[in-house]
């Protein structure tokens, strides 16, 4: 089954969430704990995040620092088969160009082909902290745009030189990424959409957006996409806020808004465990309010939530 086949095939509102492979030198345990606690909402699939290596500096004896890549969070695609092996859940692994050549990706293609994996989020990725060596950029896709057409020509049995592979049987399904609020890095809303009409002309079979607070932003961004031709799932991502700074951070992290009425029920917080509180109740009406617009998959991004992901589950699923 695809994504896209479990949204159109739904007769009620689907539950998914993402979760972070664990910090190099943690086992996969933290993981299954939160698949173990939230499967009981019946999950449809399990979206494993990517991320590439970041340069850290080591002082040495003569006291100077010596610069070196560290992948902190390695294990995306062995976690994916993992999760799908164990739980028999979908695994839906994160694939990102930034910090990763041309030929990596394939690698991991392969690697997920052999595995049976067929469900993928294909994203360009963080590109802070990455540099691409000089005289070696075209070995690197730039944006996820670059990235889908190597991954079409996967699906056509091509590899990046243009030579067959084999075994190729079941093609890549794959989502891409949209933003209600625009990327960061576009001029405006309209150029982004543009690009994301580009996504799915070329053969995205879903969007999911970025998390937003504010459903109406959603709504018409929405609405801006059927009317660019748009006729894919635009999943929305949702997320519970659960910590006092998160009204400062998340802003600045994501560049997304957080709604003024919801803004000041934060900041009267005087601790932690009252913002995750106020957070559970926006979340919640957040999904009751989708829900009631015939949002038929809610998306939940797990990172240091999965408790509040839990209770807001249970209430609505």
């Amino acid at each position: 089954m695809t994504v896209q086949n479990f949204i159109t095939n739904s007769q009620k509102t689907v539950f998914s969430f993402e979760i972070l492979p664990p910090l190099k030198g943690n086992g996969i345990d933290r993981i299954y704990k939160i698949v173990d606690k939230l499967r009981e909402f019946d999950p449809k699939y399990i979206n494993i995040t990517s991320h590439h290596s970041e340069a850290i500096y080591r002082p040495q004896a003569d006291g100077l620092l010596r610069r070196s890549m560290v992948l902190r969070r390695p294990g995306t695609v062995a976690i994916a088969a993992a999760i799908q092996n164990k739980y028999g859940i979908q695994a839906v692994p994160h694939i990102i160009c930034k910090g990763f050549t041309k030929e990596e990706t394939e690698y991991a293609l392969l690697d997920l082909n052999f595995l049976g994996i067929h469900n993928l989020l294909l994203l360009r990725g963080d590109s802070k902290n990455v540099s691409v060596p000089a005289g070696q950029e075209n070995q690197y896709n730039d944006y996820a745009t670059d990235l889908q057409k190597q991954v079409n020509d996967f699906n056509k049995g091509l590899d990046i030189y243009g030579d067959k592979i084999e075994g190729v049987d079941v093609p890549f399904s794959y989502g891409m990424a949209c933003y209600p609020e625009k990327h960061e890095e576009a001029p405006n809303l309209n150029s982004d959409l543009r690009i994301a009409v580009e996504k799915v002309k070329n053969g995205a079979q879903y969007l999911v957006t970025q998390m937003f607070f504010d459903n109406q932003k959603y709504y018409d961004f929405v609405a801006k996409a059927r009317e660019a031709g748009i006729t894919v799932p635009i999943i929305p991502g949702i997320k519970p806020v659960v910590l006092r700074n998160q009204l400062n951070v998340l802003p600045k992290v994501f560049h997304t808004d957080i709604p003024e009425a919801f803004a000041n029920e934060l900041a009267k917080c005087k601790t932690d465990e009252e913002a995750k509180e106020v957070g559970v109740e926006w979340c919640l009406a957040q999904c009751r309010d989708l829900m009631a617009h015939g949002v038929n998959n809610l998306h939940f991004y797990t990172l240091m939530a999965s408790d509040s992901v839990a209770r807001v589950a249970k209430e609505i699923f």
